[in-house]
């Protein structure tokens, strides 16, 4: 649930960023919360 819930953030993150450049902080911060959650999963085992 979590890695699906992840990749979709990533998806996101990068249609936002070739899409619409102007919503650059959004889309990082998607990217940072798609990371975060991708490493609590691996290191939750």
């Amino acid at each position: 649930m979590i890695e699906t819930i992840a990749i979709i953030l990533i998806v996101l993150w990068l249609v936002g960023f070739v899409g619409f450049p102007v919503l650059g902080g959004f889309i990082h911060i998607l990217l940072v919360v798609a990371i975060i959650m991708l490493l609590v999963r691996v290191i939750g085992g």
